[in-house]
């Protein structure tokens, strides 16, 4: 127990994983979780992804949106969900339900929360309802969707109360553009409807000035057709007359400024009522010298019904039936439009102009504005109401959530218990004979590896694949336990995801450390095993390959001697493989008498000595093996695992060998399980075997006697022997004149007296 930082608040830790891990067990605890020096926390930070936690809650969490969660959001979280809640029964217990009345009313923004509750169960159809769920709050859109009225101030068209307003709030949509509800559907804000009547009110303003001045209307209600047929060809009717112009002012002007021969012969071949676009540059009618613009014949068949709708809305109104316009006539028609023209520049509310203003002066003077204020007033009153049910949604979540993460975030308690699991701990492989529970998800295997090299574990990182869906994940999986002789790139196992779902497992980067100190006693010998057999493969299959080639060549040669009428064979060298069997002899003789000297060195000791001897030899071998081992072992933690994916993990949380042995377990067969050594595939025995190392005992029995080994042997035991008997006789000696002395002596004979004479 413990008072840290002057906290009145008495805290009690446990030492677990090689550091003192603070244990929130209590109410109290986790209202005085401020209280608790950082220093003493397990973890400063954790990412919201790649856990086997409800994202939701981290994304809840993470107010910053930054995909970390922080002491700080913790605290947060913490201090709001006391102050929201009467007690912490529910949240210590990890409860899927929030009762309702564990809602703390007696705080402002409680009583709107539990208000929102109890909307949010009266959507659902459970008013009566005494909890929250987590189903309740999984997804509160739909909710939304059939309500037209949701506290964000922003109307539907299928929120209107009849079809007039509906068709409004579309047009002022049309008109003004729409805000999303929270439903997802579009519809008008208060923004929006204020935009609207005032663009219309402009718009309105503007058109009545042609009531007031009558040169804002030179063809009567005629003029906005007459204007769009002026505007369309008042560029074409200008391009004319300077054209003729040109021509009178240059006669040799005239050809070119009309269409060329060739210009015709490009559009000939194609069909001319799709080259409208083409025919649309050329003039409105042929050019010469000073010549008005004909209205009837010769006119551009491009422009001929624009021209047309031009004569029949200005140029008859103004001068009557005429066939030809000069430009004196066209000047004065300008001059028509120029108090138009002033006016359009000047047109304001352009938004609504697609309503026409028959109908945008119909909207303006209905109560559609007043209908549509009430609307949004409606649904503002539910404002609160609605956006508390998000607070809802996130006290659910941290009712059932929070307590959980603060033992895998403030303390590694679920890490370190028995039979639980770890936020991290992705779920277990099963591969090679073992069951590795100490697995985390890894989103770059490379950039993984290279930190979590310094936890000094034993690491195997692996293509997780499930084939009815296709997905794909890599996972870290930490052998901590038997050796890693069978483990390699390629190898092949199932992994169970902490939902229960299996994957396809396969090694893709390994990460050696050592594992255990058995497999680092036995490593120097395997070595030395492996080493041998490489020799041995080699060697034969050198012999092989030079038996190969000796056997060619000596069939060629049998060939081109053959060929060459039968040479005679080379004379027997005896010289030469006189010296060959020389040097062989000399070789075993030397090995033979290494081999003699360890043996006459190993039987020259005393019996006692014989089995320091050995232990000392095999500790001489696997010692150093085993001490690197155990120092490595010692310094085996969890801290860079997690840092490799973006924890920031503030303490050491060591992996030590007995509790390493948890996080990977064995095979073992069950207790009380039947167990028959007899197998039928086993390999069959030979006498030959018996035999071999019969004969081989024999040859060092008599090895050992021809060198004088057993006779010394027998020199060195001939003492210990006879003292053994010399002790022995002693013994009985002693037990004998113990025994002499013990018994009483017999009385002394009289001798009789002699006879009196």
């Amino acid at each position: 127990m413990a008072q840290v930082g002057g906290s009145s608040h008495r805290w009690h830790f446990s030492r677990l994983g090689g550091f003192d891990q603070v244990r929130l067990e209590t109410e109290a605890d986790v209202r005085h979780l401020a209280e608790l020096d950082q220093k003493l926390w397990a973890a400063l930070s954790c990412p919201v992804s790649g856990l086997e936690f409800d994202t939701r809650t981290l994304t809840l969490l993470d107010s910053d949106a930054d995909g970390q969660v922080r002491v700080q959001e913790i605290l947060t979280a913490v201090d709001w969900t006391c102050s929201m809640l009467r007690d912490l029964d529910s949240l210590l217990a990890g409860s899927d339900e929030l009762p309702l009345n564990a809602i703390n009313d007696d705080h402002p923004e409680g009583r709107r929360l539990l208000a929102s509750a109890k909307q949010l169960l009266s959507y659902l159809g459970k008013p009566d309802a005494e909890v929250v769920t987590m189903e309740d709050v999984a997804d509160t859109a739909p909710l939304l969707l059939e309500s037209a009225f949701n506290g964000d101030g922003i109307i539907p068209a299928h929120a209107a109360e009849d079809e007039a307003t509906r068709e409004i709030i579309e047009e002022i949509m049309a008109c003004v553009g729409s805000d999303e509800d929270r439903s997802g559907f579009p519809g008008i804000s208060q923004e929006r409807l204020e935009l609207f009547f005032t663009a219309a009110g402009q718009y309105l303003d503007w058109w009545n000035l042609t009531a007031t001045d009558p040169a804002l209307q030179p063809f009567g209600e005629h003029t906005a057709d007459a204007a769009a047929v002026f505007f369309a060809l008042k560029a074409k009717v200008q391009d004319y007359f300077v054209r003729c112009g040109l021509a009178a002012f240059d006669p040799g002007a005239e050809e070119p400024l009309n269409p060329s021969a060739a210009t015709y012969e490009a559009i000939m071949g194609h069909d001319l009522a799709g080259t409208t676009a083409e025919l649309s540059q050329f003039p409105l009618a042929r050019i010469q010298a000073a010549r008005p613009l004909p209205l009837s014949r010769g006119i551009n068949p491009a422009w001929s019904e624009t021209v047309r709708r031009f004569v029949e809305l200005i140029v008859t109104p103004l001068f009557g039936d005429v066939e030809a316009l000069t430009e004196e006539q066209w000047h004065r028609i300008k001059e028509r439009f120029v108090p138009y023209e002033a006016w359009l520049a000047e047109k304001a509310g352009v938004e609504v102009e697609p309503l026409g203003v028959e109908r945008v002066r119909s909207i303006v003077e209905s109560p559609a504005r007043e209908q549509l204020e009430a609307l949004i007033d409606k649904d503002l009153q539910l404002e609160e109401q609605v956006a508390a049910i998000d607070q809802v949604v996130r006290l659910v979540h941290y009712n059932r959530d929070l307590f959980r993460l603060l033992n895998n975030f403030v303390a590694f308690r679920d890490f370190y218990a028995s039979g639980a699991k770890a936020i991290f701990q992705a779920g277990t492989l099963y591969i090679d004979g073992r069951a590795c529970e100490l697995c985390v998800r890894v989103e770059n295997v490379d950039a993984h590896s290279a930190v979590a090299n310094l936890s000094r574990t034993y690491l195997a990182y692996c293509e997780c694949r499930r084939r009815n869906t296709g997905e794909q994940m890599f996972i870290a999986a930490a052998f901590t336990a038997g050796d890693s002789s069978d483990l390699m790139v390629g190898r092949n196992g199932i992994f169970y995801d902490a939902r229960g779902n299996d994957w396809d497992a396969t090694i893709v980067k390994i990460v050696e450390h050592p594992i255990s100190v058995s497999q680092a006693f036995w490593a120097p010998y395997k070595r030395v095993a492996r080493m041998i057999g490489e020799q041995i493969e080699k060697f034969a299959a050198a012999k092989v390959e030079a038996l190969e080639g000796k056997a060619s060549a000596g069939i060629a040669d049998a060939g081109a001697k053959a060929v060459a009428g039968g040479q005679p064979a080379a004379p027997f060298d005896v010289g030469k493989f006189a010296g060959i069997f020389a040097a062989i002899g000399l070789a075993l003789g030397a090995i033979g008498t290494a081999i003699a000297t360890v043996v006459g060195g190993f039987m020259a000791l005393r019996i006692w000595e014989m089995p320091l001897a050995l232990g000392g030899l095999v500790l001489v071998v696997s010692g150093p093996s085993m001490l690197i081992a155990y120092l490595k072992l010692r310094q085996r933690q969890l801290g860079p695992i997690l840092d490799g994916n973006g924890w920031a993990v503030n303490t050491k949380a060591a992996i030590n060998i007995p509790f390493g042995s948890t996080l990977t377990k064995m095979a073992e067969l069950p207790k009380g399980s039947e167990r028959s050594l007899i197998d039928p595939f086993a390999e069959k025995k030979t006498p030959w075997k018996r035999w071999i190392v019969l004969a081989v005992l024999l040859a060092a029995l008599g090895f050992a006697w021809n060198k004088g080994y057993v006779q010394q042997l027998g020199q060195q035991l001939k003492p210990l022997i006879m003292a053994k008997f010399q002790k022995a006789d002693d013994t009985a000696a002693t037990s004998a004149d113990k025994e002499k002395a013990a018994k009483p002596a017999p009385p002394a004979e009289k001798k009789p007296e002699p006879a009196a004479k």
